[in-house]
């Protein structure tokens, strides 16, 4: 099945909108593993047994492995989460963002080496970043649009003025994905939980395009607004624009003792049933 087909079966089974990031930082392990980096895979593993059938999407953060040198216990995180949860797609947070050779050369680390469903990217360069990751057949590729720091506004709000309608930045980036950039059918878009009204404005343009939202949580997003700006679904109740709603900290640091995986698992069970709550009063559109 293609990323897209993956991700709403995985919704459906496991009646979710939830994605666990998983961002290993050594320092916050629980107990004797604290500050030991060779636990990575261990102390992911667990989360990801824990939480396997409550969300619809892991998300795995490069940078904090090869901080670590723990690229090798990342093939082996990526083996694992395939194994025991065949049902759930892999997002490959790494955010490259180059053209030719070098973009072509981080498709095959994506894909190849480490096996992922998709991969988040920067189109700061254009359409040239993204056409070398959509010549791998039913891979996702998913493109920051209107991040949930601060700093976002510097660009991504700013108005384009040889564009017809001036629109912003991150809308331009909306309608560009939701139209000619999408050759394969498999484009998402990146909008922070911080920017409930953005995400709405984001949905109007690309009105079906999945929406990867970071967030909620540890970041302050809420919940309920997230979901009423970015979910759609028809008067059938079929979704017919996807969220994928990602918390990282919040379930991975649920607890510093040894029960960190079973309060990993309470956590996401909760955000599940927020979410969800939330999606229940949301009126078909």
């Amino acid at each position: 099945m293609s990323f897209i087909d993956r991700l709403q079966h995985a919704q459906q089974i496991n009646d979710s909108m939830l994605c666990v990031g998983l961002d290993p930082e050594p320092s916050k392990f629980p107990g004797a593993w604290k500050g030991q980096s060779e636990r990575i895979f261990d102390f992911c593993a667990a989360i990801v047994d824990a939480t396997k059938d409550l969300v619809c999407a892991f998300k795995p953060q490069i940078a904090y492995f090869a901080a670590h040198r723990a690229e090798d216990q990342l093939e082996r995180l990526m083996a694992h989460m395939q194994r025991v949860a065949p049902q759930v797609p892999v997002i490959l947070d790494a955010k490259r963002g180059d053209i030719g050779s070098t973009a072509e050369q981080y498709a095959r680390e994506a894909f190849v080496r480490y096996q992922a469903d998709a991969v988040t990217l920067s189109p700061f360069m254009g359409f040239d970043t993204i056409e070398p990751f959509l010549k791998f057949q039913g891979k996702g590729v998913i493109l920051l649009c209107r991040t949930s720091n601060p700093g976002g506004s510097d660009l991504q709000n700013l108005r384009l003025a040889d564009v017809p309608g001036q629109p912003r930045v991150y809308e331009h980036l909306a309608a560009q994905a939701a139209g000619p950039w999408n050759t394969t059918g498999q484009l998402g878009l990146v909008v922070g939980a911080t920017f409930p009204e953005e995400i709405a404005r984001v949905r109007e343009l690309a009105p079906t395009l999945p929406l990867l939202i970071p967030g909620v949580g540890a970041q302050g997003g809420d919940a309920e607004a997230t979901v009423k700006a970015g979910l759609r679904r028809n008067a059938a109740g079929e979704v017919t624009g996807p969220i994928v709603v990602n918390s990282s900290r919040a379930v991975l640091y649920a607890s510093s003792g040894d029960d960190y995986a079973s309060a990993a698992r309470r956590v996401a069970q909760e955000t599940r049933q927020l979410l969800n709550a939330a999606a229940a009063r949301t009126n078909p559109t």
